[in-house]
């Protein structure tokens, strides 16, 4: 069992402390961020960051659906851990300023794939699948903070 590892990020014109709390607000702002893959939305505990219990479907692929129960930790200024209870899936987003009024904003995701064949395509295209599912839901985020 190999561990799969996806990472995509952007530059958005807004200041880290915006954008940051824009990616803590699961109770208001973070449900308006999610593109079409993320359905059954629900905050289950808190709603701003550490301390947030958080649940969706995670619909990678038209055949896999991750059922995510997710407690969220806040380690160091500027990251968000998202634990998901129901496997071994860990999704950090880190904000850092990039200058003058932008930010960086960097969300990696890590599992331990399957293993064979199957592990294989698993480590080749999933990483490539959640990228593209990651940059929409950062383009819904510039969207959301560059008012």
């Amino acid at each position: 069992m190999a561990q799969v590892e996806a990472t995509t990020e952007r530059i958005v014109a807004a200041d880290a402390e915006t954008v940051f709390d824009a990616l803590a607000d699961y109770s208001g702002t973070r449900a308006k961020l999610l593109p079409e893959q993320y359905s059954e939305y629900e905050v289950r505990e808190g709603g701003d960051g550490e301390g947030t219990l958080v649940h969706w479907k995670l619909q990678a692929t038209s055949k896999r659906v991750r059922d995510c129960l997710l407690e969220v930790t806040e380690p160091t200024d500027g990251e968000l851990v998202e634990k998901d209870r129901n496997s071994s899936m860990v999704t950090t987003w880190r904000v850092t300023p990039a200058g003058e009024g932008r930010s960086r904003v960097v969300v990696t995701t890590v599992w331990n794939g399957a293993g064979g064949i199957g592990g294989f395509f698993e480590k080749t295209f999933a990483p490539k699948g959640l990228a593209r599912i990651y940059d929409a839901l950062l383009a819904k985020l510039a969207t959301e903070v560059e008012k």
